[in-house]
């Protein structure tokens, strides 16, 4: 079987990219290919549990800055890539594409791009523009995670010679028997504290809502950067004793089984595995319109409410719709829910992995 890697930025953070890529290794590997993931820097404390055959390496055990390494790190993917005679290298986020282009120059190895933000979001990063441009030139495959993003990949550059394919993220869980329960009165949101993921403006909207609504609760699951910055948001809104901040935690189906809606705030996105979490055990979801994803998963009052981007006092209005739903329509919501839930299985996103691997 032929050698497989995917070279991702650290694959011990527990953050959606890395459970995806995770996802999508185990299930190759067990399938029969020999896979390998190469994180840019650390790397060796995978945060999600690896097939027992995968093998994971570090360019760097330690943080470093790429810019200052940059011709280190392209010559050591070069050498590491033609060391384990790499058939295929699925580069996780188009930024990394500055290092994989050049260190593959020359080289028969099939390269793939697989983007996670969307082609309107770069972060202020030249690297993330510039990887993206030489990913179009220079890759032989390009994956978006949705067909909205694909389009934005075309109207934003002219010349794009890598095939490019629409591959959504499979779901991490089955679709679930049980079923979510409107009497828990618990909104839930999980991500990581950082500005992208939204949840200032969640808090404002959570504010508004528990103006008219005393009896449910608010659970975010995360950490990170933002997080001092939103327990002081807590105390100015003062909200704090309906508003729980919980750490990252590997047994997240179980608030997920306690919750009752799922709440969604950020700014921007690729496709949420979060919301493919939801879905699997049938919450109905309160999203941001944000680009791209949402609207791909969600059908407004079929699968949740999509509202318009950033905008609190609609998002507080739904909140306060959801939390006056009849138990019929919230049971009806729940149906739609875990019926969309099916599209997003392992098994049918694997197999258009495969399609591109065995061309």
């Amino acid at each position: 079987m032929k050698q497989l890697c995917f070279l991702i930025g650290n694959i011990n953070h527990a953050g959606g990219t890395e459970r995806v890529t995770t996802l999508i290794a185990n299930q190759l590997a067990a399938e029969g290919y020999t896979v390998h993931i190469l994180s840019l820097q650390q790397g060796d404390q995978p945060f999600f549990s690896l097939d027992s055959s995968i093998q994971y390496h570090a360019l760097y055990p330690h943080t470093v800055s790429m810019k200052t390494h940059f011709i280190g790190c392209c010559l050591k993917i070069r050498h590491f890539v033609k060391k384990q005679q790499i058939d295929h290298l699925i580069v996780v986020d188009s930024i990394s594409c500055v290092f994989t282009v050049p260190a593959l120059w020359g080289l028969t190895v099939q390269h793939i791009c697989w983007e996670h933000f969307n082609f309107k979001v770069d972060l202020g990063a030249t690297f993330r523009r510039i990887g993206r441009q030489w990913a179009a030139k220079y890759c032989d495959d390009i994956v978006t995670l949705t067909q909205r993003d694909q389009d934005l990949w075309r109207q934003g550059l002219r010349h794009i010679s890598a095939t490019m394919t629409a591959i959504a993220n499979p779901s991490p869980y089955p679709t679930t028997e049980t079923r979510p329960q409107l009497a828990h009165k618990t909104m839930l949101a999980v991500g990581r504290f950082t500005a992208q993921k939204g949840f200032d403006l969640l808090l404002r909207a959570w504010a508004e809502f528990c103006q008219q609504q005393t009896d449910w609760t608010l659970k975010i699951i995360g950490g990170g950067e933002d997080q001092a910055l939103l327990e002081q948001l807590l105390r100015e809104l003062k909200i704090a004793d309906r508003v729980q901040l919980l750490a990252t935690t590997k047994d997240i189906g179980l608030y997920y089984q306690a919750a009752s809606f799922y709440c969604m705030s950020s700014r921007f996105e690729g496709l949420p595995m979060v919301l493919l979490e939801a879905q699997a055990f049938g919450l109905p979801i309160i999203s941001f319109d944000c680009d791209t994803g949402p609207a791909e998963l969600i059908h407004h009052n079929q699968h949740g409410y999509l509202v318009e981007a950033e905008n609190i006092q609609q998002f507080a209005d739904y909140l306060l719709k959801a939390s006056r739903i009849t138990p019929e329509h919230y049971n009806e919501m729940v149906d739609q829910v875990k019926h969309n839930a099916e599209k997003y299985k392992l098994g049918s996103i694997i197999s258009k992995w495969k399609d591109i691997l065995e061309k």
